[in-house]
């Protein structure tokens, strides 16, 4: 029997489960039909936070950022292909840490952008300022 994986959906957080002899990336949610891999990074919000870091089997690459920070529009581009290029492999999020400010202080984000990836909630790595796509593929294979 093949092992599958778990994937969260981007559109309604209901957790799916991936036969591993499937592909993920044509994958769609049981709930809402959606794929639950857009090539695009999530907004993650208080309510969905820990279940999407959570609950995903694949590492989940999160962008702290804000809309007035100009290193961070500088670094959206590098975010957003990583996210075309690395899913299913990894989940690409993103927290707007305005909207947000409890989940930023419960990291102890200090200055953005700040990266951190988690693998079931866990903190494998953190890096603030700006990144390539070079090391974004790096956070991808934190698994």
């Amino acid at each position: 029997m093949t092992e599958s994986i778990h994937s969260v959906c981007p559109h309604c957080s209901a957790v799916n489960r991936i036969p591993a002899d499937r592909p993920a990336s044509e994958a769609k949610c049981g709930a809402c039909k959606a794929n639950l891999f857009t090539g695009e990074p999530i907004a993650l919000t208080a309510k969905t936070f820990d279940k999407h870091v959570g609950r995903n089997d694949m590492p989940v690459i999160v962008d702290f950022w804000a809309p007035w920070c100009g290193p961070c529009r500088a670094m959206a581009p590098v975010f957003d292909r990583a996210a075309k290029e690395l899913e299913p492999r990894a989940r690409f999020a993103k927290v707007n840490v305005d909207e947000e400010p409890a989940i930023a202080a419960r990291f102890g984000i200090r200055g953005i952008p700040t990266l951190i990836a988690l693998e079931k909630g866990k903190v494998m790595k953190q890096h603030a300022g700006l990144v390539d796509l070079d090391f974004l593929r790096g956070l991808a294979r934190t698994g």
